[in-house]
């Protein structure tokens, strides 16, 4: 029992200065002190020695055991210790290194002119008003007076969902829920996502629109006048002028296409404008006494206006884009400049 206590207490020396890890040092431990270890089951031999042997052994076993701890403390705090050394080593931070910006996030000029926009003609007392992106037909075509037969009812030109159901081509439809909702005075604008079959450099499938409408009694041609010249003049400064243009839209009566001084050449003619001086913005008119009536508005009572605007013609002439699919392709490059 003595020679087996001596080689225990001599392996253990050699196995644990053989050992650097805490994980192989708590092993050692299991295998030497633990229930089933070697030394417990030496441990389990002293009843059968004699009695007159057994202090002495006894002793030799609890000088072993400690022995053994003892060695195992020191070696699991030195191995820690390494292990911390070497941790701090790996993930050390040099101070005197220069720091790394974060690079900041800037919004897309899309919605810089939605923003911008909304802005202005809150400040004319017009509120927003949303509505859904797959619209029935009757609020897309038919209540704002779309004969059946009407080039934008075609499948080349409007993605139908079925039953009816299409991605709505316009804002307009929102109008026409808000009538359904609200009667006059309404002074709204809606902003939107709006879908066509359409994709070129000055054209995309998916676009986004502003809209807006003004019902009220004694609202005349004049009044749609003065708060588009005032919206433009805020938008693209105080000095650019205004002129309209006669046109037609289903809706509208009489309709109107709106013009701006070429924000390039100042109204002196040049390649963007094609020489005209002249840049389009956007449509407008009276709205068509058909649409009060799909809503129950009595057209004898009111009147009003209506408005709607591409939102990436705007941001094209505001910022100076030359091809619309900038907007979209999300080139970082691109979308730092604004």
């Amino acid at each position: 029992m003595r020679d087996q206590l001596e080689n225990l207490r001599s392996g253990a020396k050699q196995a644990i200065a053989a050992t650097s890890t805490v994980e192989q040092l708590q092993e050692i431990r299991i295998s030497l002190l633990g229930r089933k270890g070697e030394l417990t089951a030496l441990m389990k031999g002293l009843g059968a020695m004699d009695a007159a042997d057994r202090p002495v052994i006894g002793q030799l076993v609890n000088a072993v055991r400690d022995d053994i701890e003892s060695l195992l403390s020191s070696a699991i705090e030195s191995a820690q210790e390494q292990a911390i050394a070497a941790r701090l080593q790996d993930e050390r931070i040099d101070v005197s290194l220069p720091g790394r910006r974060s690079q900041k996030g800037t919004k897309h000029p899309i919605t810089l002119v939605i923003e911008e926009v909304c802005a202005i003609f809150s400040g004319l007392g017009f509120s927003v008003a949303e509505g859904p992106e797959i619209e029935h037909d009757w609020y897309n075509f038919e209540a704002l007076n779309f004969p059946p037969e009407h080039p934008a009812r075609d499948m080349q030109d409007t993605f139908f969902v079925g039953n009816n159901l299409l991605l709505r081509t316009h804002t307009s439809p929102v109008q026409i829920r808000t009538m359904l909702k609200q009667k006059p005075p309404v002074r709204i604008i809606a902003p939107g996502t709006v879908y066509r079959c359409d994709s070129d450099a000055t054209h995309s499938p998916m676009f986004h629109q502003i809209e807006g409408l003004m019902v009220d009694t004694k609202v005349t041609f004049g009044d749609l006048k003065g708060v588009l010249t005032v919206f433009t003049n805020q938008l693209f400064g105080q000095k650019t002028g205004v002129r309209l243009r006669p046109s037609y839209f289903p809706f509208t009566e009489p309709s109107a296409e709106v013009d701006i001084a070429c924000v390039i050449c100042g109204g002196k003619g040049c390649r963007v404008c094609k020489n005209s001086g002249w840049l389009e913005i956007l449509g407008a008119g009276m709205v068509d006494p058909e649409v009060y009536r799909h809503v129950q508005y009595d057209a004898e009572q009111i009147s009003g206006f209506a408005f709607g605007m591409g939102i990436e013609r705007i941001a094209m002439l505001k910022y100076g884009i030359s091809d619309m699919r900038l907007l979209f392709e999300n080139d970082v490059r691109f979308l730092r400049q604004f």
